[in-house]
Parts: C-alpha cells; structure tokens; sequence
C-alpha cells in the first residue's frame, strides 16, 4: 500500500476529539460528488493529489452548519493509487450521514467526481482495495463494502464507482481477494507479568496502541522495558473504558487488555 499519514499531507489538527471506535461493519466507499479534473489522473499531475486532500480537509473544517470536526473522509484515495489518512482507524467518520451510520461503517473517498474525472483508474481501484484491507487488518473493519447510497439517500459514490462496489470491490484484473485472515491480538499476560516489570515487544506493542487510543502519558517511546510511563498510560485507556478507582490504576486487566487489542507480536 502507497500510504500518506497526515503529517505527510500536511493535515491540520481536529477541530475536536475524535471519537473512537474499536471496530465497524466494514468500509463505505464515496467520491467528490463535484467536478473533479480530468487531468488529476495523469502521472505528472500526481503532485497536486496532497494539496487536493488538504483543500477538501479545509472545505470540511470552515463548514459549521455540518460543524465537522476534520476532513470526514477515514481515507482518501488518488487517481495514482496512494491511501492519504485521513480520520484514520478507530476514529468514527464524519461522512456517512448520520451517527448511526458514522458509528457502523468507515468513509473511503475515491478522487473521482459527478464530472471530468468520473471512472475511477485501476490504481486507484487497487488503492481503494487497500485501504479496505488496511481499515480489516488495523482498525476492526468488518467484510463489508457498501456505496455511500446503500442506506442514505445520495447519488454517491457515482455510477462507475459503485457498480465496482456492486461487483464486490474486485482488484483490478477481475478476481475478488480471497477473504482476508482475521487480525490476531496478544493474549492477556497475566497482572503479575507486567508487575514483574517485564521487557518484552508486547509492551511495546501495547504502548503502541495505546498511544494510537490517544491515552498516551509517555515522553517518549513507548519501548519494550514496562515503565511507569505504561502505568500511567494504560490507567487513562482504563478511564476512558468507565473505570475508577482501584480499577484504574493502570495494571492492565483481562478485559481491559480484550478491548485494547493489543497486536500479536
């Protein structure tokens, strides 16, 4: 995957925190809905995918009747294939219409449009794939893939695109990717190895993922050797789950640690 994180595209920061959500029921594909040139699609003219993204993030931004909070959009994809983060993973969209439907399906926009560029190139389908499979594999996604309409009454993702998603979102040449393998996550560890003051990837891993939650207390890192920096991470991912006192007091728990899932190492 040709993947751009924000920073790389030049995001401005959320507005507001972004609700989290641990899993959805798969991926909702979108376009512009507004002319989109025809000329985006030539090589050359891939240096101006960034800026696009960064025109619609502010276009989202200065809309206060809807009052987003960023670009709406969990992904965006280019003529040229590239994923461009844009909400990212386990934050819920801003673009499926409701907060139902927000809440049940990430956003993908394809950089296609109602017309000039309207058939989507197959880098781009690829991109889209993707990002599909990036959204399965680190944000909880699961197997569906829908158009913008199904559910909402809208004209997105267009035609083209949508008789793709019709077809079950094949890769470019025809053939559906096999369904991919569900993501496995560490198993809970026990409070008495992380109070032995462990050194292992797993709670680098863990730290990870608990900075990707925003519930980071580090300074730096997070790194392998268990520190109080983890402590006090892990006890704000258990305040955010709705607990206190002694139950928040950052040793993780069996079913703290479930809903954290935590990247098999």
């Amino acid at each position: 995957m040709q993947f751009v994180t924000r920073s790389q595209w030049g995001a401005r920061p959320s507005r507001y925190d972004l609700v989290y959500i641990g899993s959805t029921r798969g991926v909702k594909i979108h376009y512009e809905g507004t002319a989109v040139p025809a000329a985006l699609a030539k090589n050359e003219n891939h240096t101006s995918c960034a800026g696009r993204v960064r025109a619609i993030q502010a276009s989202h931004l200065a809309n206060r009747q809807e009052d987003y909070s960023d670009i709406a959009y969990t992904a965006m994809v280019c003529p040229h294939g590239y994923v461009y983060e844009g909400r990212g993973s386990h934050r819920k969209t801003g673009a499926n219409g409701n907060q139902t439907l927000n809440a049940n399906h990430y956003a993908v926009c394809a950089m296609v449009g109602d017309s000039g560029l309207t058939t989507p190139t197959d880098k781009q389908l690829a991109g889209l794939r993707d990002a599909v499979e990036w959204l399965r594999a680190s944000g909880g996604a699961g197997s569906e893939i829908k158009g913008h309409r199904d559910g909402f009454a809208t004209a997105c993702p267009g035609g083209p695109l949508y008789a793709w998603v019709q077809k079950g979102a094949p890769r470019p040449g025809g053939t559906t990717p096999s369904k991919p393998k569900p993501p496995t996550y560490e198993p809970f560890p026990g409070v008495g190895w992380f109070k032995a003051n462990p050194r292992s990837p797993i709670v680098t891993a863990m730290g990870r993922r608990l900075v990707a939650v925003k519930c980071s207390a580090y300074r730096s890192g997070p790194g392998p050797q268990w520190t109080e920096s983890d402590r006090q991470s892990y006890a704000r991912w258990q305040r955010h789950l709705g607990y206190s006192g002694d139950d928040a007091d950052g040793w993780p728990g069996p079913s703290s640690w479930a809903a954290l899932k935590v990247p098999k190492v």
